[in-house]
């Protein structure tokens, strides 16, 4: 049976989605071609028709998610305009997010894997931390330019750092007590 474009495209979509979804889980190399395109609901022969190659789909789901994250960050912020680095602050910094294994922050759980990829998932990558630091950016008061791109990258990589490390520790307790160490930190810094 023939695909219309129309399918073909609609199908395709739905591969990047689960890819940027079991990628988060499990990494760039923690899922064969057969096992994701059969979570997808199609054959493994389908993904040569779509794509030209693993890669290629870890670009396009590394980006898929890139952009999920950071609108969740611009959603949060939305949620509440006069304090939305609070907001991204109490999302991200949450048990809940540090649970979000499918869903959570690509660059946690894919960032040592991507730092191993080819140069277009690196590039992916790169456009979504600079697309975070954008936001950041943004929520921070002060002069602007270098100071306040300095203070971006500190409060991403704290933020970043503390899911990592709260979601390698077993004891909850002290996964908690890392998220909110950073939410600390993270507010002082913004203020300063």
């Amino acid at each position: 049976m023939r695909v219309t474009r129309v399918q073909a495209a609609e199908n395709r979509q739905n591969v990047i989605n689960v890819a940027s979804r079991l990628f988060r889980e499990r990494g760039f190399d923690g899922i064969g071609l057969k096992d994701l395109m059969e979570a997808a609901g199609l054959t493994q022969g389908a993904f040569y028709k779509q794509f030209a190659s693993k890669e290629d789909l870890a670009v396009e789901a590394s980006n898929r998610a890139l952009e999920s994250a950071s609108l969740r960050w611009s959603d949060a912020a939305a949620q509440n305009p006069d304090d939305p680095l609070g907001a991204v602050i109490a999302f991200y910094l949450s048990a809940d997010h540090r649970g979000e294994r499918m869903d959570g922050c690509p660059i946690v759980a894919l960032g040592s894997d991507a730092a191993r990829q080819g140069p277009g998932v690196k590039a992916a990558f790169e456009t979504g931390i600079k697309a975070h630091l954008e936001v950041l950016g943004r929520f921070l008061a002060g002069s602007g330019g270098e100071e306040s791109r300095g203070k971006a990258m500190a409060i991403l990589a704290t933020m970043i750092g503390a899911i990592t490390l709260s979601r390698v520790v077993n004891d909850p307790d002290l996964a908690q007590a890392l998220l909110d160490a950073a939410a600390e930190q993270v507010r002082d810094a913004a203020g300063a």
